[in-house]
């Protein structure tokens, strides 16, 4: 395993390579874990860690197949995400397929245009969404856990907002005007499907950081979604 030129060693690997996402994640994990700072945390590419398949049919199974992978490449305690759009009238879709709606290298721009596209003619009361997401955490002994995490909203028929990313654009929150494109960080990560995952999430993680064997008997969905089920990643 390769390391980052840091006077730290990392003590938490995030499997990922979308450097938008690590800078989210590395903000929501150091208000969450004591003692935990941003040099604490490095992505996949800063130890020259691969990308594997992600093949599996859930947001949860993509999470796990990525933590897995990056806990036995680096021996380190390893955090993945998989999360998307779920889109009512599409039964869930984009869902596991967000991040390559638009194809398989297709660009955040080009997923949320050909969406918007498929919507062109549904009405306002018919555009509900919701971002989902699993977070998953697996130890190099095998223990692993996921919790989930969703933000309900509504699309907007353009894009707005210059903040965040993927489809971050289009999703309005309910209770708000803004799409989350408009929020700042901190409004954002305190109401966002991954924020509210990785805070279900957090007890484990600094159970496990601080040398204890995290005692979980089963995963916890922190928030029933009021759609439709949705079976990648924004």
């Amino acid at each position: 395993m390769s390391t980052t030129p840091s006077a730290r060693t990392p003590r938490v690997v995030l499997a990922t390579h979308n450097a938008h996402k690590i800078g989210e994640l590395r903000a929501i994990l150091t208000d969450l874990l004591p003692g935990i700072e941003a040099q604490d945390i490095v992505g996949a590419g800063d130890v020259g860690a691969s990308e594997p398949v992600e093949d599996g049919l859930t947001f949860a199974a993509n999470a796990l197949i990525k933590a897995r992978a990056l806990a036995a490449f680096t021996g380190l305690p390893a955090i993945a995400d998989d999360s998307g759009l779920a889109v009512d009238v599409l039964g869930g879709a984009p869902g596991i397929f967000s991040a390559r709606w638009a194809g398989s290298h297709a660009s955040d721009t080009a997923n949320v245009e050909l969406l918007l596209a498929q919507l062109a003619d549904i009405a306002p009361e018919h555009r509900g969404a919701q971002f989902v997401c699993a977070a998953a955490l697996v130890l190099p002994d095998g223990f692993e856990h996921v919790e989930h995490g969703f933000l309900r909203g509504t699309l907007a028929t353009a894009p707005r907002g210059a903040n965040g990313f993927g489809y971050d654009p289009i999703l309005i929150p309910a209770g708000d005007t803004r799409t989350s494109a408009e929020l700042t960080a901190d409004e954002k990560n305190a109401i966002s499907h991954r924020g509210e995952a990785f805070r279900a999430l957090a007890p484990v993680i600094v159970a496990a950081l601080s040398g204890q064997r995290p005692v979980v008997t089963t995963t916890r969905v922190v928030s029933t979604p009021p759609a439709a089920p949705v079976s990648g990643s924004h």
